[in-house]
């Protein structure tokens, strides 16, 4: 059999590829026999396979583009010396077949030149493809650095990403030969040259720093030694048909490769540079993947930190049922994030009264879940002492004011219920609770007090009694349930409150409490949840 062999050029550059075996398979796949990068190279795109008479034929492997023979698209096709063969419609690769009975000892030489450059970028990229989504960010940056140290014979190789938010390069990590990771993060390095390929995504090669006006820009380089300079882009690539809008953006810079040394050693190289291409580009990918795996893992650490404070918080609040020899009470809240800023609370007070109240932070998530947490303690603390709900609250108002927490305040309503009846309450900028009499549905609106606690230190507070009916009905809520938006952007208000009542007056406060909730869910269905729903429903038994 002739020998035969592939001139290839594609992405990698020119280089020349013997046939050694049949079939020859070729594509994108790492174990064809010709690996190509092209991007419109498929997996398993072609292959050469011997002919009956002694020659080769190309056989197309279902590839997406196409394979085709000095023009014409083929699905099978006998080979002649000089035909040219191109993967893909215009971006794959291109390729020559040559045969011969005997080959130039220097194509000889450029073909083993061709061969050896191949297996240093096999080398290099066959760690990063082991890389899953699942290493750390650190493992893949030493990981490439030292490959490319390696190939490149620099004595020292930086990593430098750009920050999402201003989008300048920042030193991630920096090595040097002897695998090891450099200290400190700032190093005497050229900054001008990372700066120039992170804009242009253009490599940067610099034979020697003394050149030219280089020296006075590198001055602290070049105090050590540093003379030559191989920078690349780390890109990341979007291989798009050509049907797709031309705006689409093909590629995105994420940072820069950075190698430096005192001597040339092989950096000057053209297959050291091409390597460092191809590194690049999988190093990219490789780092992405790892930003975004640590992105993943740091959500998923948040969502169950977050988890674990609603739990604790939902422990933080009384039971949801409370009863009496003179009551029945079910409150209950459902925050509008994992975490709330609602709170209610149950108070035992002297002579058999109930003390009661519900609170509701401004803001919402973290922040106002601790402010809540501590509202909670500040007011147990001050409502022990059995003082008036007037006294009470001023006392809270105080408390909370001197904490000094800008911008935090909180609305409160605090009520304490005798046996005989007699509730004596204090609303403190919250939304009127709602007293619905059990004979005549009557509605009557709670609003003495004053203003919201934690805003003015000198604020005053007043408190009123009044007398309620055996059967009679107490609704406290939050806004988060008075002002639950439908989709079509309508509140959900007091009367529908009022109604739900009027329409279960017969049932148990728990089984009221879970009609209204319903009730408020079914109105605003197709809205998201914008704030916390929290409700307390208490009926006097007399």
């Amino acid at each position: 059999m002739p020998e035969a062999r592939l001139e290839v050029t594609d992405a990698l550059g020119r280089r020349v590829v013997p046939i050694v075996k049949a079939p020859f398979e070729i594509g994108r796949r790492e174990t064809n026999d010709l690996r190509l990068a092209g991007s419109e190279v498929s997996r398993d795109h072609a292959e050469i396979v011997a002919a009956p008479d002694g020659g080769f034929i190309l056989k197309d492997r279902a590839s997406r583009y196409g394979t085709y023979v000095n023009g014409d698209q083929v699905t099978e096709r006998p080979l002649a010396h000089g035909d040219r063969i191109r993967l893909g419609r215009s971006g794959g690769a291109e390729m020559v077949f040559l045969v011969t009975d005997s080959v130039p000892q220097a194509e000889k030489a450029s073909t083993t030149t061709a061969i050896g450059d191949l297996r240093q970028i096999a080398a290099l990229l066959e760690g990063l493809r082991a890389l899953g989504s699942g290493r750390v960010l650190d493992d893949v940056l030493s990981l490439v650095l030292d490959s490319a140290i390696d190939v490149s014979g620099a004595e020292r190789g930086f990593i430098m990403l750009s920050n999402p938010a201003g989008g300048e390069l920042e030193f991630k990590m920096a090595r040097n030969r002897g695998r090891t990771t450099l200290p400190g993060g700032s190093f005497a390095t050229s900054r001008k040259i990372p700066e120039e390929v992170f804009r242009t995504g253009e490599p940067r090669l610099v034979a020697d720093l003394l050149d030219g006006e280089l020296a006075n820009v590198h001055m602290g380089t070049v105090a050590l030694g540093i003379r030559n300079v191989l920078c690349v882009p780390l890109k990341l690539v979007r291989y798009l048909d050509k049907a797709e809008a031309a705006d689409v953006e093909r590629e995105r810079r994420i940072g820069v490769l950075y190698l430096d040394s005192r001597e040339k050693g092989v950096l000057m190289s053209s297959s050291t540079r091409n390597a460092l291409e191809t590194l690049a580009t999988e190093a990219a990918v490789a780092i992405e993947n790892a930003r975004l795996y640590r992105e993943t893992m740091e959500k998923a650490k948040m969502e169950q930190e977050m988890k674990i404070a609603a739990e604790i918080q939902q422990a933080l609040l009384p039971k949801t049922l409370r009863a009496g020899s003179f009551f029945t009470a079910a409150a209950a809240s459902i925050p509008c994030r994992s975490i709330g800023g609602d709170f209610y609370d149950y108070v035992d007070l002297p002579a058999g009264s109930l003390g009661f109240a519900l609170g509701d932070v401004a803001g919402k998530g973290p922040p106002a879940a601790l402010l809540s947490a501590m509202m909670q303690g500040i007011f147990a603390a001050q409502a022990a002492t059995s003082d008036s709900p007037s006294q009470t609250i001023t006392r809270v108002n105080l408390a909370l004011y001197r904490r000094g927490i800008e911008s935090r305040f909180v609305t409160l309503m605090y009520g304490a219920i005798a046996p005989d009846g007699r509730l004596t309450y204090c609303n403190a900028g919250h939304n009127p609770p709602l007293i619905i009499s059990s004979a005549s549905l009557a509605v009557r609106r709670l609003e003495c007090g004053g203003p919201i606690v934690g805003l003015f230190e000198g604020a005053t507070f007043d408190e009123e009694t009044i007398a309620l009916s055996p059967g009679d009905w107490l609704i406290v809520f939050s806004d988060g349930v008075s002002e639950a938006m439908s989709a079509s952007a309508d509140e959900y208000g007091e009367s529908r409150i009022v109604a739900i009542v009027e329409a279960n007056k017969t049932l148990e406060p728990k089984q009221l409490l879970e009609a209204l909730f319903a009730d408020v869910r079914e109105f605003a269905r197709g809205a998201p949840q914008s704030d916390d729903i929290t409700a307390m429903v208490l009926r006097y038994g007399g």
